[in-house]
This record gives C-alpha cells, sequence and structure tokens, in this order.
C-alpha cells in the first residue's frame, strides 16, 4: 500500500442515499423514527435486566450486554446522519471519519462475538444442564465478556490503522449515510490490494469461526431436543433458543451480503444491506428477544407497571392454585 499523505483530504462530505431534499425528509423522519424506537427497546431490556433479580443469570446478562452494544452501535452512527440529513453542511473531518469507523468495525465484531456466547450459554443449559450451574459461573461470564470486549476493540483499531495508511486523493463525496469501510476504499487512489486481503482473511477468522461454532452449538442443541420424549418440554426448551435463532440470521444474512464479496462489486444495494445490520436489526433486537419470552414480559410488565402489575401477576396465580 502506498503510505503517502493522507491528509491530502482533511474531510469527507456525507450524502446520504439520496441527494433529492424531499427524499432526505423523508428518510430524516424514518431513521429518526428507528433510532428512538432503538434506544428505548433497548435501554427498557437493559433496565429490565439490571433491576429484576430473576433475570440475573448468564443468559440475560449477556442479552444485557447486547443491547447495550446494540445502542453503542446506532449512537455511533445514527445522529451524525440525522444531523447532515437536516444540514446543507454534510462535511465529517478526517479523524472523524476514521473514529466512526473505528467504532462501526468494533461494535459489529463485538455484537458477533456476544452472540456465538450466548450459543454457547445455550448449548450448556440444554445439553449439559446439570452442570450448567458450575459450568457458566459468574467468573467465566465475565471473563468471556472480557475477551469479547478485547477481541473487538483490538479488530478495530487494526482495520483502521491499515486504514490510516490508504491515501485518498480524489473525490471526497460518500453517496452514502457514515463512514463505511468498503465505501472509503472505493474513494482510495492508493493500492488496497492487502487491506482487502486483510479484510477478507481477517473476516473469515473473526466471524465464520464463531458462525461455525454456533451452527456446531445449535446442531448439538436439536439432537438434544429431538430425545426429550415430552412434546412440552421439547417446546419449552427450542422456545429458549428460538430468539437467538432469529437474530443470528438477520445478522449473518446481512453481514455474508456485504463482506463476503470482492471490492470492485460493491454496490447501493449492498448500501441497503449495510443500512440493515446498522440499524435494523439493532431495532429488531429487543422485540425479537422479548416477545415470546415470559420472564421478559413480567421483567418489563413490573419495571413499567410496578405494583399494578405485581398485582395483577398475584392475582393470577391465584386463579392457577384454584384450578389446579
Amino acid at each position: 500500500m502506498d503510505g503517502g499523505n493522507q491528509t491530502r483530504i482533511s474531510d469527507f462530505l456525507l450524502l446520504g442515499i439520496s441527494e433529492s431534499p424531499e427524499q432526505q425528509q423523508v428518510l430524516f423522519w424514518m431513521f429518526l423514527s428507528m433510532y428512538l424506537v432503538t434506544v428505548v427497546g433497548n435501554v427498557l431490556i437493559i433496565l429490565a435486566i439490571s433491576f429484576d433479580p430473576r433475570l440475573h443469570t448468564p443468559m440475560y446478562f449477556f442479552l444485557a450486554n447486547l443491547s447495550f452494544t446494540d445502542l453503542f452501535f446506532v449512537t455511533n452512527t445514527i445522529p451524525k446522519m440525522l444531523v447532515n440529513l437536516q444540514s446543507q453542511n454534510k462535511a465529517i473531518s478526517y479523524a472523524g471519519c476514521l473514529t466512526q469507523l473505528y467504532f462501526l468495525v468494533s461494535l459489529v465484531t463485538l455484537d458477533n462475538l456476544i452472540l456465538a456466547t450466548m450459543a454457547y450459554d445455550r448449548y450448556v443449559a440444554i445439553c449439559r444442564p446439570l452442570h450448567y450451574v458450575t459450568a457458566m459461573s459468574p467468573a467465566l461470564c465475565i471473563l468471556l465478556l472480557t475477551l469479547c470486549w478485547s477481541l473487538s476493540l483490538l479488530y478495530g483499531l487494526t482495520l483502521t490503522l491499515f486504514m490510516t495508511k490508504v491515501t485518498f486523493c480524489g473525490s471526497q463525496k460518500i453517496h452514502y449515510i457514515f463512514c463505511e469501510m468498503y465505501v472509503l476504499l472505493r474513494l482510495a487512489c492508493s493500492n488496497t490490494q492487502i487491506i482487502h486481503i486483510v479484510l477478507i482473511t481477517t473476516g473469515i477468522f473473526i466471524f465464520l469461526t464463531p458462525f461455525g461454532f454456533m451452527m456446531i452449538s445449535y446442531i448439538r442443541i436439536v439432537r438434544t431436543i429431538l430425545q426429550i420424549p415430552s412434546a412440552s418440554s421439547k417446546y419449552k426448551a427450542f422456545s429458549t433458543c428460538a430468539s437467538h435463532l432469529a437474530v443470528v440470521s438477520l445478522f449473518y444474512g446481512t453481514l455474508c451480503m456485504v463482506y463476503l464479496q470482492p471490492l470492485q462489486s460493491y454496490s447501493m444495494k449492498d448500501s441497503v444491506a449495510t443500512v440493515m445490520y446498522a440499524v435494523v436489526t439493532p431495532m429488531m433486537n429487543p422485540f425479537i428477544y422479548s416477545l415470546r419470552n415470559k420472564d421478559m414480559h413480567g421483567a418489563l410488565g413490573r419495571l413499567l407497571l410496578g405494583k399494578a402489575f405485581q398485582k395483577r401477576e398475584k392475582e393470577r396465580e391465584r386463579e392457577r392454585e384454584r384450578e389446579s
């Protein structure tokens, strides 16, 4: 790669998906709504898990961290995008662009690693239930989360440092909503072959290895569930994994569409896929994890409705006792 003076460009212009004023207004209100829904949903998940002792388990510990990651993720990109949609000045500094890129890469990686850790938690809970308490001890959970954060921040730093060696001397215009890796590489006038090779090889390790681990975990989980004689027990075991599988499918589906391809083939349809994993997935996660989860329903009810919800719960318990 050419190690020339990358400061030849002092800033970039984030033009967004469309330059039409009418479409920009539509995009502004759409992304503002999605951002508010994402913030409220993930904050409620974090608060419900934090204040409800019944949810102080490894599964919900990792879920709270996933919600925090998603919250940080959208805050890294959407506020600047909203300002650009309403402002005539769409500039972002070179340093600001690389900072946004650093957190984008780090947080996508962290999401990926936390999802893998959650798959391991489900594997132990279903396949080795008698060893769950010792196998998923608080110390191990903290250690796993620390490793996830450390690897993610290191990976983000590595790719960002590679980007500092890329020379930008052509167009400053980014027809996109934030500083995304492939979009920046398309603007480079230096040789980007090495960094593209690094992207592919490290991506295979940092993303496909955890994905393969998740697939192996779920193959074993399915085998164990099929051996359960009771149909109701089978359903209960599978329901604890269904939400995680839905999130994994959404996350990896959009991610593979964008990054597992040659740089030259990157196009606007991939920009839409990037919006999916950068905006839609963090927004959907709280709904996916709470819609069919009775424990989360109860925690959210106690958090939002307080004593009224607790009183209703006690009345329902009394009715069940009478019926039995």
